[in-house]
């Protein structure tokens, strides 16, 4: 559900966005106003960006290879990393230099002015559009979790991205017009040069973010509280399984769950019961939390030493003895 909820937000941000720009780029070419500029260009780069993320979609798809045994699922979180980058450099410093430039060297918007506050508005009809639709497609996997846990938490890239994307888009548009009305009234450029460096300011702290939180999950983030917990529970359902010695967990990609778990079980068990026996944790650990795709199991005899070694172990969990 994520991913095709991911996908039909990024296709209605992607249409959103290359109307947007051509009537931006018309603007400005009407009026050469600097807000117009960096809104133009902003677009441009939310299209670049959407691209990216539906190229990432489609590569992390690929079936697994012996030399990349775990599939490709982190493609997913790799181009989510480069879309933050080119919203940082294209998009963010790209409206500081024009902003910087336009405040230096103020002019006043002298044709077409009511061309820009048409546009504008506009355009944020269309973003509100897409913004609504990423909205729409997050609640389905958002649950009762808040707007910035989800954004922080979530395994799935896309919607997040689309998320900040919509809004700082809707931002810009608000702080472009802020400008360009300004500017009309006043007659002053420096008005107009204000509201790019707004959208400049804007977008960096945009990226910033982005790449905050897509590099936490390019290390590597394991399963949340709620599946550990599922998990912990399922292995501990079964018979001949005496306790957890310690878990980790690791997410190959957003959909795929990778778990290693070390279990106790009586040193009296034979061997054919300890193989069903697992093989009946590794059932009930993909009925509880279906993307756990990739489980090893290790069973061992339980030794308080060794349980205490690995509780001082970071992301380990251990059940109390």
């Amino acid at each position: 559900m994520s991913a095709e909820g991911g996908t039909k937000a990024i296709i209605a941000a992607l249409a959103a966005n290359l109307g947007i720009a051509v009537t931006k780029f018309v603007a400005w070419l009407l009026t050469s106003s600097s807000s117009m500029l960096a809104e133009s260009i902003h677009s441009v780069a939310d299209s670049g960006n959407q691209l990216l993320l539906l190229v990432g979609g489609k590569r992390s798809r690929r079936q697994a290879t012996p030399e990349h045994p775990f599939g490709f699922g982190r493609e997913r979180y790799i181009y989510a990393f480069i879309v933050s980058i080119v919203l940082f450099s294209l998009g963010g410093l790209f409206a500081l230099y024009e902003a910087w430039h336009k405040i230096s060297e103020p002019h006043p918007i002298e044709s077409w002015q009511w061309v820009p506050v048409v546009v504008l508005i506009v355009a944020i009809g269309l973003e509100s559009y897409s913004f609504m639709t990423a909205i729409k497609e997050s609640n389905r996997t958002r649950g009762n979790t808040s707007w910035v846990d989800y954004v922080r938490r979530a395994k799935a890239p896309e919607l997040p991205v689309v998320l900040l994307e919509d809004s700082g888009a809707l931002l810009g548009l608000v702080f472009a017009l802020f400008g360009v009305v300004m500017t009309l009234v006043t007659g002053n450029g420096v008005w107009d040069g204000i509201g790019t460096a707004m959208i400049g300011l804007l977008l960096v702290a945009i990226a910033a973010i982005l790449a905050i939180e897509t590099k936490s999950l390019l290390i590597g983030e394991g399963a949340n509280p709620e599946a550990t917990r599922k998990i912990e529970q399922a292995v501990l359902a079964g018979a001949g399984i005496e306790r957890i010695i310690h878990m980790k967990t690791l997410h190959l990609g957003p959909e795929e769950l990778l778990v290693a778990v070390k279990i106790a079980v009586p040193r009296t068990e034979r061997a054919d019961e300890l193989a069903r026996h697992i093989d009946e944790t590794e059932q009930r650990i993909r009925e509880a939390v279906p993307i756990a795709r990739v489980i090893y199991i290790e069973p061992d005899i339980y030794r308080p030493a060794q349980s205490d070694a690995v509780a001082a172990t970071p992301s380990s969990a251990v059940e109390p003895g």
